[in-house]
């Protein structure tokens, strides 16, 4: 089975740094070497939910893996440390710092994949509080017409994080990728915000946008379906302030069926005016972002040989990425190279 490592570009590590100083010193000494110990152990386990060849094992690292990441957040302040090791499960900060979040994926075999995650706040007192994150999509046959919790979440790995406001509410649009299956691919914009109680709320009516066969009527989250290994574009462009997409065609006329949707040549976009995201039918063709495919890089090529020179290149821009927290004195790691399944 083709193996596949989450590097992710564009990982978006934001903490203001006068607070973050105050607040990561709190992490007791003790404390401390515990995170530091369950790190190195999370970050093999976590290569070990993908290099497995076992369906069975795979699943036994997965398992693992959360049972050790939920004793890392039971941990107080332990918000203030990185989880650095986590080469495969992305840490995204949205700007204010008030929460992170942490999704990885395990498959069952090469056509079904299942999305976990958890989503931290920043208490004050640093006391804990985290949700985890429950996929339901395996359930489900319209996963974008509805607004959910962190029990009936949408899987997907994010990627970057997009904080907007209305009536003075900040809504934080999540950008993710979900191999979904062996014939589509998804990627999603899911708009989250919190409730009273300080509660994740997946979804919201955040999108203008014209309903058609990809676009359907009451979407609460933005869907884009196509062909899997069609490599399409969908993230937030911070020069141009938008989101620059892929415009989908269907290779044979039949625009309901996801499987035939491909990108045209042309680009669409998103951006944020007037409490919403309003949709551009088309954007000038120089205006593609920065060209790079928001999927997480592949280190194998198509012959199943290692991709060198992407693996360096993540190796690289990880050990530029600032830390959110001065106490972890750990040297960055790279990513171990997949090994070679049916």
């Amino acid at each position: 089975m083709k193996k596949w490592i989450i590097l992710f570009l564009g990982i978006n590590i934001a903490f203001i740094a006068t607070e973050s100083h105050a607040q990561h010193s709190k992490i007791g000494k003790v404390s401390l070497k515990h995170l530091q110990l369950l790190d190195d152990s999370l970050g093999a386990t976590a290569e070990r939910i993908l290099d497995e060849l076992n369906p069975a094992e795979r699943l036994r690292a997965d398992s693992l893996f959360t049972r050790m990441l939920v004793r890392g957040m039971l941990v107080p302040y332990s918000f203030y440390f990185p989880f650095d090791s986590l080469l495969t499960a992305p840490v995204l900060y949205p700007e204010d710092s008030t929460f992170r979040i942490i999704t990885w994926h395990y498959s069952l075999n090469d056509a079904d994949y299942r999305q976990k995650g958890v989503l931290q706040i920043n208490t004050h007192d640093g006391s804990p509080k985290f949700f985890p994150l429950f996929d339901v999509s395996e359930y489900t046959d319209a996963p974008q017409d509805s607004v959910r919790d962190n029990r009936n979440w949408i899987g997907a790995i994010y990627y970057k994080i997009v904080t907007t406001t209305r009536q003075n509410e900040k809504i934080y649009a999540l950008f993710g990728y979900d191999e979904n299956n062996s014939i589509t691919t998804r990627k999603w914009i899911e708009p989250l915000t919190f409730n009273e109680k300080d509660e994740p709320v997946f979804g919201g009516d955040y999108f203008r946008i014209p309903y058609s066969a990809t676009y359907t009527e009451n979407s609460r989250r933005y869907l884009m379906e196509y062909k899997t290994g069609s490599r399409a574009r969908l993230n937030f462009d911070d020069e141009d302030g938008m989101v620059i997409m892929d415009h989908l065609i269907s290779e044979s006329n039949e625009p309901d069926r996801r499987y035939t949707l491909v990108p045209g040549g042309d680009y669409s976009g998103l951006k944020w005016e007037k409490d919403a995201w309003i949709y551009i039918p088309r954007l000038a063709t120089e205006m593609r972002g920065d060209g790079n495919e928001p999927r997480p890089s592949l280190i194998l090529n198509d012959d199943g040989t290692a991709n060198e020179d992407v693996l360096q290149r993540q190796s690289d821009k990880n050990m530029k990425q600032p830390a959110p927290t001065a106490q972890s004195t750990k040297p960055a790691k790279t990513a171990s190279r997949p090994k070679k399944g049916n």
